[in-house]
């Protein structure tokens, strides 16, 4: 529901906020993304949310799209993880010890991004290397679709919100 479909519900001027955490929250670990026509509460608003994990503010015409990155999401990024667990069993590795290790990759792939603050191409940069194995599974990847059905994916969530 829309800030000012909730202002006009609440007939009283109290700050209105829309929040939308993630599942991660379970682990304090969401991603809550947080919309206001208000600002008199932010920072009790963020602390509280910051409980579960972190927090960013976004204009509210953009929670519909943060509802699908972020919440929606999850379940994009842990059905790479599998594909990847997938793979991992179909070159050798029994089920548990390519999830321990494709749950550290990913853990670490998103701490280089969180810590360093650049662009996933930096980061990819550094382990491709010519005629490597780095850089013809990703070709293989992209030839077969990959970003882009991620990306038809995401905006086909987006899509579906408003149906």
């Amino acid at each position: 529901m829309l800030l000012s479909a909730l202002r006009e519900n609440v007939q009283s001027d109290v700050p209105i906020y829309r929040a939308m955490p993630n599942t991660a929250a379970d682990v304090s670990a969401s991603m809550t993304c947080i919309a206001s026509n208000h600002s008199s509460h932010d920072a009790l608003i963020e602390a509280c949310f910051n409980t579960i994990g972190s927090t960013i503010r976004i204009d509210e015409k953009l929670m519909d799209a943060a509802t699908v990155l972020g919440a929606c999401g999850v379940a994009f990024v842990l059905r790479f993880m599998r594909g990847m667990v997938q793979g991992g069993v179909q070159i050798g590795f029994d089920s548990k010890t390519a999830s321990t290790i494709v749950n550290q990759t990913v853990k670490g792939a998103a701490e280089l991004l969180i810590s360093g603050g650049q662009h996933p191409e930096f980061e990819i940069d550094k382990v491709t290397t010519p005629k490597g194995c780095t850089i013809s599974g990703l070709n293989e990847m992209e030839h077969n679709g990959f970003s882009s059905a991620l990306i038809k994916g995401i905006v086909s969530s987006f899509d579906a919100i408003d149906s």
